[in-house]
């Protein structure tokens, strides 16, 4: 037998140490199609290095587990993100799909969606989890479309950018599966913070909310509002926090996390023992943090943070602290003249003020409480001069031997004394907090699943939807035969899924009788004529007549349009199709169109003006940038503007421009949309057509609305440009800009409609006719997104004082 050679050994042993150092169970890469289940445990998705791990994981000893990401070599396995915190899923049949539309869908034993990503449009290849931490959906090219880095739960990890648009929310208790009532997040002030939001109070806790902004060391002078931190552990946030861990350098894996105990800490792992160490925390004095014990109760150190009741009180559940405390007596029972005074030293319990007074004397503090019925207790600080503080809830209790201060509980005199006497606080065995949850949670079936039964359940829905699908066809094929002016299938069903709303499908007959045979015309546009009409429930409504060369179209969109919903967009209420007649229903709005409030002598005053500018930025920007899919109106102008009873703006018409084409950005619409004046150039350059066609229009809108007359005449016709009329456009915006490069003061006052004799706010006329300028750009690079739009008016939308 011929004998192996060292150097033919050697790529044998090359290959076996490849099969045998990395599992073949565990993939780095979800394709598109594909999909695990929770029942396979060697289903991850590992990061390149093996530091991450994706998949799913158990909560406790039950069936119950949560799709998330975790460090792999922690050695609790610590999660840093999961899909959906408050629904867990069954061990049994839950399964995890990079579905072939792109979407990432979490489902459970029953095939009911849990959690799905938004990226259904998206030409999504495939899921990775990078070596960051952060599970990422890419499209072929290689682009992230979606990442988890976007949605944190409780944790952050090195340079994952925290937003206004984000919070970081812990479990309400350990083994929980709710929310908890902390979070950390960006306020309205642009500053970092930490709040208790509890069912009964909420209170800011973090910077300390005895100071102000600048004495923390914040600022509020910034809009950007983000933070992050780095793989050294240096600490950035906007407001100009800023800090270093204990041990900052590189090649230690950190996370942040706010805990279940109100405090937010940066965490390091000791590779050797898998364990997480504190390097920074950012309350060094947990009872602080408010919330942590509950009503009446009070934090002290023991030396570690225990929670107690005061005198009178007892504990509100024996195995959670964070119910707190409560009186052992009745508040009838505390009348002036049945009462006494328990005081415990270096006590406080912060905010909740009935009183607050300098110079006073305890005596006089206390009577104060003594009179007002109201007065659970006292604080009296001696702190050289004797400040009192009533207070009419106890919230936020806490004992520091560095208080300069008593609290003052008023008690029945009647109570016994062991129940009112000084209480020894160092000497209680309860831990502030709450203890873990045991309860039910998800479904009864992730604690005593039953398999076979699950299979059962399986067979019998599988018969009944065969049953299900013979009759469906034979009910089809019936009416198929039999009927005159059906619908397609898919259209039905589209109507069949709208229709738990008040959405609904219309015969020509109603409508036909609901508006008298078409009497009372509203309107008439490019689309159809608008009448008046009253349903049989008694709905004002206006329907819509649309024009043949709409017909091809309107199936195609019909269940989309039924589904927006927003307050400054028109309502769709339904739709009758029958033969050649495609009718829209929409609901009846009182005050008309924004035109004849405008341009004619009952005109609008700036207040209301402004308002239908904001409302109408609003409503664009839903359609553009929140709506399923994407939407442009094509057609904004003031008759399509519609003022209900408190003169708020309604948008209407903005379906027919989803009729009329779908797709993404930069489609070619095969008929130009619009109406001359209040078209962009794009149009007539047979460039590609995008949502920025509705904010050129918007801006000649809210420039008319200032000025307070048209910017150019216009006649509904065919889709050409009319150049005189943008030639005047031109000019007032030419005219507009000299006058602001002037440099006077009075140049607003020459723009702005004369009628309204000045009483108009300067600050708000002078952002309209801004952004006005910045949307009727001939470069459509250089106009604003709606959103942005909608952010720089809210900014001023408080400015109610009116400037001559």
């Amino acid at each position: 037998m011929k004998s192996l050679k060292p150097c033919s050994l050697f790529p044998f042993l090359i290959l076996s140490f490849l099969i045998f150092s990395f599992p073949l169970t565990t993939s780095r890469i979800l394709f598109r199609g594909n999909s695990f289940s929770v029942e396979d445990d060697s289903n991850f998705i590992t990061s390149p290095q093996n530091t991450f791990t994706c998949g799913f994981f158990p909560i406790g000893n039950t069936n119950a587990y949560y799709f998330g990401i975790w460090f792999t070599n922690s050695r609790d396995k610590t999660v840093v993100w999961n899909a959906k915190q408050e629904r867990p899923v069954n061990k049994q049949g839950s399964k995890l799909t990079l579905r072939k539309n792109g979407a990432l869908v979490l489902t459970d034993v029953d095939d009911t969606i849990v959690w799905e990503t938004n990226t259904t449009s998206f030409d999504i290849e495939k899921a990775e989890l990078l070596e960051t931490g952060n599970l990422v959906l890419k499209n072929p090219q290689g682009y992230i479309l979606w990442q988890s880095f976007d949605l944190p739960t409780d944790t952050l990890l090195p340079h994952q950018f925290f937003t206004k648009n984000h919070r970081l929310v812990p479990p309400l208790r350990k083994g929980s599966v709710l929310p908890g009532y902390f979070s950390l997040y960006f306020d309205s002030d642009n500053v970092l913070r930490m709040i208790y939001d509890g069912p009964q109070v909420s209170s800011i806790y973090w910077p300390n909310p005895d100071r102000d902004v600048y004495w923390n060391g914040r600022t509020s002078q910034n809009s950007s509002r983000f933070a992050y931190f780095d793989n050294m552990g240096s600490f950035f946030s906007s407001d100009r926090l800023q800090f270093n861990v204990s041990d900052m350098g590189f090649g230690i894996l950190r996370r942040m996390s706010i805990d279940i105990d109100g405090n937010l800490r940066i965490y390091s792992l000791d590779n050797s023992t898998g364990l997480w160490k504190i390097s920074w925390q950012a309350i060094a004095q947990p009872c602080i943090v408010h919330g942590i014990c509950g009503r009446y109760s009070i934090c002290t150190y023991a030396p570690e943070p225990k929670c107690t009741c005061p005198p009178g009180y007892q504990m509100f559940n024996d195995s959670d602290w964070s119910r707190g405390c409560r009186p052992r007596f009745s508040q009838r029972s505390l009348s002036p003249e049945h009462v006494k005074f328990v005081e415990i030293p270096n006590v406080d319990y912060w905010g909740f003020d009935l009183n607050f007074t300098s110079s006073m004397s305890l005596e006089s503090c206390r009577t104060l409480c003594l009179d007002d019925p109201r007065c659970r207790a006292f604080v009296y600080r001696r702190n050289g001069e004797g400040t009192c503080f009533t207070k009419g809830m106890l919230f936020n209790g806490y004992r520091s031997p560095g208080f300069p201060g008593t609290a003052f509980f008023k008690v029945p005199k009647n109570l016994s004394g062991s129940e009112s006497g000084l209480l020894n606080l160092e000497s209680t065995d309860a831990k502030c907090g709450s203890s873990p949850e045991n309860v039910l949670f998800g479904t009864p079936s992730m604690y005593e699943l039953d398999f076979k039964k699950v299979k059962w359940i399986y067979l019998y829905l599988f018969s009944f939807t065969l049953g299900g699908i013979e009759i469906l066809f034979v009910v089809l094929g019936w009416w198929a035969l039999f009927s005159k002016h059906g619908i397609p299938a898919s259209i039905e069903e589209g109507y069949k899924m709208v229709s738990s709303t008040q959405f609904r499908r219309f015969t020509y007959t109603e409508l036909k009788k609901a508006t008298k045979n078409f009497k009372v015309e509203l309107g008439r546009g490019g689309s159809g004529a608008v009448y008046k009409g009253v349903l049989a429930d008694g709905r004002l409504v206006a329907v819509k007549r649309l024009a043949n060369e709409f017909q091809e179209e309107f199936w195609a969109e019909m269940t989309t349009i039924g589904r927006i919903n927003h307050m400054h967009l028109v309502r769709m209420w339904g739709f009758c199709s029958e033969g050649r007649h495609q009718l829209l229903v929409y609901e009846y709005v009182e005050n008309s169109s924004l035109d004849r409030h405008l341009f004619k002598s009952d005109i609008l005053g700036w207040k209301q003006r402004f308002v239908v500018a904001l409302g109408t930025a609003k409503g664009l920007a839903y359609l553009h940038h929140e709506c399923l899919e994407w939407v442009i109106h094509c057609d904004v102008k003031p008759e399509n503007i519609l003022l209900d009873g408190k003169l708020e703006p309604k948008i209407a018409d903005f379906g027919l421009a989803k009729l009329s084409q779908r797709g993404g950005p930069g489609s070619d619409f095969t008929k130009i949309r619009g109406t001359k004046g209040y078209m962009a150039p794009e149009w007539a350059l047979n460039q590609p057509i995008t949502a920025k066609v509705d904010v050129y229009a918007f801006g000649i809108v809210i420039l008319e609305m200032v000025k307070g007359s048209r910017l150019s005449s216009w006649v509904v016709d065919d889709g050409e440009c009319d150049h005189e009329q943008d030639s005047q456009l031109r000019k007032f915006v030419r005219m507009v800009k000299r006058e602001i490069q002037s440099g006077e003061d009075s140049w607003v006052d020459k723009v702005v409609d004369p009628r309204l004799e000045g009483n108009f706010n300067k600050k708000q006329a002078v952002t309209l006719i801004e952004i006005g300028l910045s949307c009727v750009e001939q470069d459509r690079n250089k106009r604003p997104k709606m959103a942005s739009v909608v952010q720089t008016l809210l900014e001023c939308e408080d400015e109610t004082t009116i400037l001559t």
